[in-house]
């Protein structure tokens, strides 16, 4: 039973994308796709999508100007590299086939272009879980959700764990003394 689930596994998920804003919620997403990475023994594909959408709206705003954009794209990028070759340090990567891309776009534009050209088969991405700290996110929906709609495969949103809080008959967790 278990061979003919792995052999199953393997035709369903032969690569998996999770993309990485390096937020706590993305962090906690790539975790869970290391996991199924390993489980699955796939492809990971990492990707951050330096957001060209937000340089834009601070052009229009007068808190940057597209002269100096190139320069920030090139710091951000610079920044994306940096901080992707840390997640690739962790341990639980170790073995795991893993390609880093870092795009430069509008977030689930992206994601779902890579889904088809690179023929994923899972998305795994972080999702604050219902939380909308801005009206933008009520009105037009989070990146996930629009990924959701538009990638073409399967996607695993992952949200941020809330601590468990102890019920008053749970048993205290013992010490070690």
């Amino acid at each position: 039973m278990r061979s003919e689930m792995a052999t199953r596994s393997i035709v369903l998920f032969q690569k998996i994308l999770t993309p990485v804003d390096f937020s706590a919620c993305s962090l906690e997403a790539y975790r869970v796709a290391l996991a199924l990475t390993r489980m699955f023994g796939t492809e990971l594909i990492l990707l951050h999508v330096i957001d060209t959408k937000t340089l834009e709206s601070l052009d229009r705003l007068g808190l940057a100007h597209l002269a100096a954009e190139s320069d920030q794209i090139k710091r951000l990028r610079r920044h994306a590299r940096i901080k992707a070759r840390e997640l690739l340090d962790w341990e639980e990567t170790k073995g795991l086939s893993i390609r880093r891309v870092v795009v430069e776009g509008i977030p689930f534009v992206e994601i779902s272009r890579l889904v088809r050209t690179d023929r994923i088969d899972l998305v795994v991405l972080g999702s604050w879980g219902g939380e909308t700290g801005n009206v933008e996110r009520i009105l037009f929906g989070s990146t996930a959700e629009k990924v959701v709609r538009t990638a073409g495969c399967p996607v695993l949103t992952v949200p941020l764990p809330v601590p468990r809080k102890r019920s008053s008959g749970e048993p205290r967790p013992k010490e070690n003394r």
